[in-house]
């Protein structure tokens, strides 16, 4: 990874999930891997139980932001990586989680302001209470996520991967955003 490239660019990764719900714990578990082998100069990793609209004015300070996340919408381990953009249908009224969209419909909102933004999740296969346990499917979707962190803190790097997917996997999300299936 070049990061001289990353000078000047501020980018925020969230791992959000619930670390006592099996698999959907990978996102926060992805977030503390990439704390501990430590990232460039204006990069920065948060790990968060659940998406609260105290995030919107951290995301506004930031030119592209990360979501990691777990996903029940595939087959089990399979790692995806798509762009999002601000849903204003979702937008509640602040409740006590929020989604990705919702937080970029906020920041819209109150700070004509979104971030790029992506979501990298992978399909887990068991939520049950298991404190911080994943099963072995979503273990091995860990390096799968790592890579494509890495790929998005390199902007060069991501906006070929997302215009030009190399498998021909590449399909349409809930928002008609590009989406790359590994």
């Amino acid at each position: 990874m070049d990061h001289a490239r990353m000078e000047g660019r501020k980018v925020l990764i969230i791992g959000y999930g619930s670390p006592i719900r099996g698999d959907d714990a990978i996102g926060p578990l992805v977030a503390d891997r990439l704390q501990a082998e430590g990232m460039p100069e204006g990069v920065e990793v948060i790990s968060r139980h659940i998406l609260t609209a105290e995030l919107v004015a951290d995301l506004v300070e930031h030119d592209r932001v990360v979501f990691l996340d777990a996903a029940v919408d595939g087959a089990p381990g399979e790692v995806r990586c798509r762009s999002l953009a601000p849903d204003a249908s979702a937008m509640s009224t602040m409740a006590h989680f929020l989604d990705p969209r919702e937080l970029l419909a906020w920041c819209e909102t109150l700070y004509d302001k979104v971030p790029e933004t992506f979501l990298v999740t992978a399909c887990g296969s068991s939520f049950d209470y298991s404190n911080y346990v994943l099963t072995p499917t979503a273990e091995a979707a860990i390096e799968p996520m790592l890579d494509w962190v890495r790929r998005l803190i390199d902007p060069n790097e991501c906006a070929s991967r997302l215009s030009q997917p190399t498998d021909g996997a590449a399909m349409h999300g809930e928002t008609g955003s590009p989406t790359m299936i590994l």
